[in-house]
């Protein structure tokens, strides 16, 4: 293991200096804290440190020993495989897991924190913005930023002051939206920028974001790395959890890597260029000279024909989010869709997977040059299709269930004996598949909200390839995983199209759809408005399609 000194260079075990268990319950009494604060004040820039912080879980040490100091009004990177440990030493400095629960010390602003929940961080500001947002949908932008918080005068809420400060926390973050409006009504890049309000109105001084791009377009993206530099200008600390080492090495003044629960290394920006491969390398253990797995294509005759698709909006009728798409898809191939976020993409997989989304739907759809009835999802599957959702944990898992009752929910007829769930069979099933596709886990009674995302994914295939599909419709495969868990699903996704399975792969990463698909078709407004060869296709030729199909 390596140990990373204040200076940001690298030592190993052998040279790190020795040290010290702490109890879980960490320095106690005035003595202790006096001590603390002796050793912090040597660096007044110091505003977090985190001290030989330990949490197990049932069977599992998430973190080991891990120490970790921000700078004042710093961009903090926090990288690792899904599994590493990044929200796991997040959560133990928001308050998720209190005090006790966990062995080290938290030392902020010169003070060691006993804290019991989040609202103990956020009375400090520690403010914590998760992956999956904690917005209300259905109340308005005012009402999200002041939940819990309320400006009030008697016990009744000041909603003309509220609606004030509202427009002024927005105008911070760079959006002029009506404080009445309702958060569902806004994009995802939008309700990002909300929650980053919300943080600004507690006065936060040091910012966790865990993930805030994933589910963002590049402009989305560009605009919120924009903010948090302006956030660096002003002081406030951020501590930027992201796989997409891109984004870090454009914003990140030093870079953590975690590796199985310990840390890795800790990279000073300014001090030497940092290359993705040097990241990676420290992430994964091993290099990835080639991020995608090598292939040898081999495409067989017409599996899939799609006629004149055309879906319209659940809500409003009048509204075509896919309108008269061809389709065809060729055994043994991989077959990308680009396209911008609204683009129809995941629209159209959807409606094609049993009609799982839209109204007045309309078009053909011909398998093995026969046409067919795909019109619910049970239709879909027995006609070989399989959908695997962009929301894995709203739409792909029973999150609450261990992986064995997860893994043969496609094909339980498959583990049925006289209409009963045969559990040995069960049992088999999920052990087979765990070690087919390394799921990571103790056991497979593990529950999958334990998992990490990558592993969850790795359930999400599991269950449908159970099912023995021939067309698998991948939507947005590696969103939310790590370098390594991606190649895996990558691999995953080459093999399945060497044994002859046909693949449609819907991605927001166009390198991603460049590194592993034979062909594809570029999606805007619900059209397709080119179609290119992989050999033939640039990410500037996609972009031109779209943009001229737009004009």
């Amino acid at each position: 293991m390596q140990h990373a000194d204040s200076s940001g260079s690298v030592m190993t075990q052998a040279e790190a200096p020795s040290q010290q268990s702490t109890s879980s319950s960490g320095y106690s009494g005035e003595a202790n804290s006096r001590e603390a604060n002796s050793r912090l004040g040597a660096d007044q820039d110091i505003i977090l440190e985190m001290r030989h912080i330990t949490k197990s879980f049932p069977g599992v040490k998430a973190l080991d020993d891990v120490s970790l100091k921000v700078q004042r009004g710093e961009i903090h990177a926090l990288v690792g495989e899904n599994g590493a440990g990044k929200s796991t030493l997040m959560k133990v400095l928001s308050g998720v897991y209190p005090h006790g629960k966990y062995a080290g010390d938290i030392v902020y602003n010169g003070e060691v924190l006993a804290l019991r929940g989040i609202a103990d961080s956020e009375s400090k500001g520690i403010i914590i913005i998760h992956q999956e947002l904690a917005l209300v949908p259905l109340l308005s932008i005012a009402e999200n930023i002041f939940l819990g918080n309320e400006i009030s005068s008697k016990g009744i809420i000041d909603w003309p002051e509220t609606n004030r400060k509202t427009s002024e926390l927005l105008r911070k973050v760079g959006l002029s939206e009506n404080p009445e409006s309702l958060v569902s009504d806004l994009g995802l890049g939008k309700q990002q920028l909300i929650e980053i309000a919300k943080a600004l109105s507690k006065e936060v001084k040091l910012l966790i974001l865990d993930e805030p791009t994933s589910s963002l377009n590049e402009k989305d993206s560009d605009t919120l790395l924009a903010l948090l530099t302006e956030f660096k200008a002003r002081g406030i600390s951020s501590i930027l959890i992201s796989h997409k080492l891109n984004e870090i090495s454009r914003v990140a003044d030093t870079i953590t890597v975690l590796r199985d629960g310990t840390l890795v290394s800790t990279l000073d920006c300014h001090a030497q260029a940092i290359s993705e491969d040097h990241i990676i390398r420290d992430m994964v253990g091993r290099s990835l000279s080639d991020r995608y797995p090598p292939r040898t294509p081999q495409i067989g005759d017409a599996v899939m024909q799609v006629r004149d698709w055309t879906v319209h909006h659940p809500l409003y009728p009048d509204n075509k989010v896919v309108s008269g798409v061809d389709l065809d898809l060729r055994r043994g191939e991989v077959l990308g869709i680009a396209g911008l976020m609204g683009a129809g993409r995941t629209e159209l997989a959807m409606s094609l997977f049993g009609r799982s989304y839209g109204r007045n739907i309309s078009g053909e759809v011909m398998i093995n040059g026969k046409a067919v009835d795909l019109g619910t999802i049970r239709k879909a599957i027995d006609a070989g299709l399989c959908y695997v959702t962009e929301d894995r944990k709203q739409y792909g898992l029973v999150l609450d269930q261990s992986i064995q009752r997860n893994i043969p929910l496609a094909n339980l007829n498959a583990v049925a004996q006289f209409g009963l769930i045969d559990e040995n069979r069960e049992l088999a099933v999920a052990n087979d598949y765990r070690e087919k596709i390394n799921i990571r886990c103790p056991d497979v009674s593990q529950q999958t909200i334990n998992l990490s995302g990558g592993n969850q994914q790795k359930v999400v295939l599991s269950k449908w390839l159970f099912a023995d599909p021939e067309i698998l419709i991948l939507d947005e495969p590696t969103r939310g995983i790590d370098v390594g868990a991606k190649y895996e699903i990558y691999t995953i996704i080459r093999d399945l199209a060497a044994a002859g399975k046909s693949i449609i792969v819907i991605s927001s990463e166009m390198p991603e759809l460049l590194g592993i698909c034979d062909r594809l078709y570029v999606m805007n407004e619900g059209r397709f408005v080119g179609e290119l060869s992989v050999a033939e296709a640039t990410q500037e030729k996609i972009m031109s399609m779209i943009v001229r199909a737009s004009a």
